[in-house]
């Protein structure tokens, strides 16, 4: 938790999406806008999250664009249906990274730390020291702690049942870790 006094607006706040902003879909994936849905709260979090962090980016396994059971264009219509909720609340996203591939040795594929690496030359001002990944996967754990980020388990579809070496904090929900700063 010491990190959560150091956070100012020079920090970057990175967030999985599915089960951190919407709720997951229990072993299928968020084919069209129609499923999206957000946490309770998420709008107003994301407010507030808007005004503490510089910058705010989704980073987002995405295989089932891979798999082919939904095109680029439908995840990009999610997005769009998800942004535009967050701006008419107040909120942002500053850019979204996805990654459709099947093999997990890829390199934009969390834990692999493509995306990171791609939004640090999108973004120069990122400071991986100064930035957070929330998930709720131990794959988005170990990105951050890859590339050297603090980190944030939330246990909103599997909780954690011992200390991991990757999670600095836990919490139930981005809405809960959101309350704390």
């Amino acid at each position: 938790m010491h990190f959560i006094n150091q956070i100012d607006a020079s920090w970057t706040l990175f967030l999985d999406r599915d089960g951190v902003i919407n709720h997951e879909k229990n072993q299928d994936y968020i084919r069209n806008a129609s499923e999206f849905v957000f946490y309770d709260g998420m709008l107003e979090a994301l407010k507030k999250l808007s005004q503490v962090f510089n910058l705010i980016l989704i980073v987002t396994n995405q295989r089932g664009v891979g798999k082919g059971l939904m095109t680029h264009q439908d995840l990009h219509d999610i997005h769009e249906f998800m942004s535009t909720a967050i701006t008419q609340t107040g909120g942002r996203i500053d850019r979204i990274y996805y990654a459709p591939d099947l093999d997990n040795n890829a390199i934009d594929r969390k834990p692999n730390i493509g995306m990171g690496l791609t939004a640090k030359t999108e973004f120069p001002s990122i400071n991986f020291e100064k930035s957070i990944m929330v998930g709720n996967n131990i794959s988005d754990m170990k990105f951050g702690k890859a590339l050297g980020m603090h980190t944030v388990y939330v246990e909103t579809t599997n909780l954690l049942q011992e200390e991991n070496e990757f999670v600095d904090m836990k919490t139930d929900s981005l809405v809960s870790f959101t309350a704390m700063l």
